[in-house]
């Protein structure tokens, strides 16, 4: 392995960048006067910082470096992902969903997701539900998101005697300003985060086709890699069905179900239903400024997520050229992981360039961004999840009182709790889970709670009873098939191993390789649909 970058210049970025993050949390917290500031900031966030915001949270370290490997892995079908990514998270979610839910919102006073859902359905229960799925399940994305920078982090400066200072360390600088200094501290440091990032990805990218002569020259490179007679398709670390980093996957096979149901499906769909992402519509200031965003972050997510996964693919020609091992084989041979495949290839590559420890101290800063921009919002997520939507419906149930909870503190003392308990989960992680816990938190949300939150925001009417036979259908039916028909899920929680001695029901074949939102989202969207159509019936009689 390469040795880690030049710390002097690595430092003296790092200590810039702190001071920045830090002064934009004491902003945060002089405009932070109430909880309702706390919770949405002042509603009137313009454009740039929408766009900025929204695609720094969602395009995590999961995005560079967790699909960026596993891009080097599958190849360059991941690229549908990007489309993805720019279709549905991006204008599908503000088109349809984003301007609808900033007026509706505004209308019902919501302040969360969980706020929003119950306010529509004036179901207290669908708001509890929310909000305690995302303090169950959002730890473990924040915690996969938290362990790929700082792994990666610590293994490219060669610190990885330091491991524990440098995870507590970008705990600590997440806790600080997002305790402090709430949405408003999160939302610009995301926007000075994003910057840093859009820079970053692009230099790699344009470095990456100079070295290999160019684009075509590249693309050629590692369509020419490819002879399956030469590969044994476990030794890549793909399955069944894989045919080049270049070609799209037999259909129906194990490797095409695990590309396409899990990484491009089970995550494109699953951005719509993101709660930390729904909270950047509410916090506009109108549809215009959406609609504006809507360009800005078009850019930004095609040059992020692009970037990342056409470099990951082609660094199989790097590693085929210098150790004449694919990127899987010769990071599997020196005992990391997929998720190190990209600090690794740009450790190298940017030591033959001029100024390289200057650009591998600025990838290091985008990959330190991509992770505690998308932790801190997810860290203020679950703080309000907690003390504001739980804590609510607690003492108006108990106390019989009224309105919502207005206590700043509470959130954060949440906030803190949780911070400890995803550096906990830190310790307790696998290797290479960045992608999975990603796609997993992504899919059970989408599966329980899509087809409400859309009937919320296009029905006149919106009925509760279908909603909760949707929230429920989808939450058991995705549950079932995690636990018990996927195997790539099944590692987070082995109940099928404990009852029948096997992992899965179905081992081996490609139903095992089969995302559970695949199955679990058209039930849900089913028992919305009966649910609807009795209740018409009913009242037609």
């Amino acid at each position: 392995m390469t040795e880690g970058v030049d710390l002097t210049i690595f430092i003296a970025m790092t200590a810039v960048f702190i001071v920045i993050t830090l002064l934009l949390g004491w902003y945060g917290y002089k405009n932070t006067a109430n909880n309702q500031e706390f919770l949405l900031g002042r509603n009137k966030t313009g454009p740039v910082i929408i766009a900025l915001s929204y695609g720094a949270t969602f395009l995590s370290a999961s995005a560079v470096i967790g699909f960026g490997g596993q891009s080097a892995v599958h190849g360059m079908t991941l690229l549908w992902l990007c489309f993805l990514n720019l279709f549905l998270g991006l204008i599908v979610a503000f088109l349809v969903f984003g301007g609808r839910t900033r007026r509706i919102g505004r209308r019902l006073g919501a302040s969360t997701f969980a706020d929003f859902l119950g306010k529509v359905y004036k179901s207290k229960g669908i708001r509890v539900f929310t909000a305690a799925l995302i303090l169950v399940m959002m730890p473990i994305y924040a915690a996969a998101v938290l362990k790929g920078g700082v792994n990666s982090l610590a293994v490219i400066t060669g610190l990885t005697e330091y491991y524990n200072y440098i995870l507590i360390g970008l705990s600590l600088i997440v806790a600080v300003y997002v305790v402090y200094g709430g949405i408003i501290a999160v939302m610009y440091n995301d926007a000075f985060q994003a910057a840093i990032m859009f820079i970053g990805m692009a230099v790699i990218l344009i470095v990456t086709y100079c070295y290999f002569g160019g684009v075509t020259a590249g693309n050629s490179a590692l369509e020419n890699l490819w002879d399956a007679s030469a590969f044994d398709l476990k030794s890549l670390g793909v399955a069944e069905g894989f045919n080049g980093w270049t070609s799209v996957a037999d259909f129906g096979t194990k490797e095409w179900m695990t590309v396409v149901t899990t990484f491009l499906m089970g995550v494109g769909i699953g951005a719509l239903t993101q709660p930390q992402l729904v909270v950047r519509y509410m916090s506009a200031k109108s549809d215009r400024d959406l609609n504006k965003s809507l360009i800005i972050g078009s850019i930004f997510m095609l040059v992020i997520v692009g970037s990342a996964y056409t470099v990951g693919s082609l660094t199989n020609v790097y590693f085929i050229d210098n150790y004449g091992l694919t990127s899987y084989q010769y990071i599997t041979s020196i005992g990391l992981g997929t998720d190190f495949i990209i600090p690794e290839y740009i450790l190298e590559i940017f030591k033959s360039v001029t100024f390289g420890d200057l650009f591998i101290s600025l990838f290091l800063l985008s990959l330190i961004c991509a992770s505690i921009s998308t932790i801190s919002a997810l860290m203020h997520t679950i703080g309000v999840a907690g003390g504001y939507d739980l804590y609510s419906v607690y003492r108006n149930r108990k106390y019989k009182a009224k309105g919502d909870s207005q206590s700043i503190n509470l959130n954060r003392l949440f906030i803190v709790v949780f911070m400890i308990l995803v550096v906990v989960y830190c310790y307790l992680m696998p290797k290479d889970i960045i992608a999975k816990a990603t796609s997993v938190f992504m899919g059970i949300t989408a599966a329980a709670l899509l087809p409400a939150y859309f009937h919320s925001l296009y029905s006149k009417k919106p009925s509760r009873v279908a909603a909760i036979a949707s929230i429920a259908v989808g939450s058991i039916s995705y549950l079932f098939c995690a636990l018990f028909i996927n195997a790539g899920t099944c590692v987070f929680l082995p109940i099928c191993q404990a009852i029948t001695g096997s992992n899965v029901l179905f081992p081996g074949t490609a139903i095992a390789a089969l995302d559970p939102l695949i199955i679990a989202l058209p039930l849900s969207i089913i028992a919305m649909i009966i649910v609807l159509l009795c209740k018409r019936n009913d009242n037609e009689m």
